[in-house]
């Protein structure tokens, strides 16, 4: 009866994976709770809540050398013009390009990705209820490993337990069927993740996506520097419309 504890085997697996999953989306969930307040986001914090703190730098960058306070080259290089940042951002991407007041813009994003500024606008969006907080996050996003771990484990458990010697009255269609069944337990949880777990994923909570959403309808014209600036927050690097700025990012140099 060597197949019987192998099925136990898979139980446990299966088990104890779907039991975490639950328990990180429940924790998230409550950690993700709406406050009810209507507010506006800031350029900064729809940044962080669209793509977290690299595209809080990046709209930073943008705005920065919109407004010819900075230049990036289509080469991937950043040259400071006015060294005189007018937020806690902005002086953390000078500060980031250093005292020489040039740097190839990979590692100014990779910087000022990891300021304090950030971390300020990530602690308020938390507190707000409209981000997940990291621990969260991180949390939700090992449970769901764990379960494709868990269920490539019942597949290999079972076929294992075809593998061995059965008793005459044990037709294997029936060993198959009784390991089907936590597999099925494991691919319904990673469904279900799909659906109900992947919001609690990302950066942005279930109230902070409600607000993003809004943000977004108004982002699609160009009409002014505010709404350019809004779409780059929402929608990333390609959204810039200038090609010379875009290369700027997206030259390899550039890329982080």
């Amino acid at each position: 009866m060597l197949w019987v504890l192998f099925l136990l085997a898979a139980w446990a697996v299966a088990g104890t994976a779907c039991t975490r999953l639950c328990l990180a989306a429940v924790r998230a969930a409550a950690g993700a709770t709406d406050t009810g307040r209507a507010r506006e986001l800031t350029l900064y914090e729809a940044a962080f809540l669209s793509g977290g703190p690299r595209r809080v730098a990046d709209v930073t960058l943008v705005a920065m050398a919109r407004q010819r306070r900075l230049l990036l080259a289509h080469t991937g290089w950043a040259t400071v013009v006015d060294p005189r940042g007018r937020d806690e951002m902005e002086r953390s991407v000078i500060g980031a390009i250093g005292p020489e007041g040039q740097s190839r813009i990979a590692p100014v994003r990779s910087t000022a990705a990891a300021a304090e500024a950030v971390r300020g606008i990530a602690d308020g969006l938390v507190r707000a209820g409209l981000a997940v907080p990291d621990s969260a996050r991180t949390t939700v996003a090992a449970a769901v490993r764990q379960v494709r771990g868990a269920a490539l484990a019942v597949l290999a458990l079972g076929v294992a337990a075809l593998l061995t010697p059965l008793p005459a009255d044990m037709p294997r269609h029936l060993v198959a069927l009784w390991f089907a069944l936590p597999l099925a337990l494991t691919l319904s949880c990673l469904a279900l993740a799909r659906i109900e777990v992947h919001p609690y994923s990302r950066w942005a909570s279930p109230a902070g996506q409600r607000l993003l959403g809004s943000l977004a309808r108004t982002a699609d014209g160009d009409a002014d520097d505010r709404t350019y600036l809004t779409s780059v927050a929402v929608r990333g690097v390609s959204a810039i419309g200038e090609p010379d700025l875009r290369a700027a990012f997206t030259h390899r140099g550039a890329r982080g």
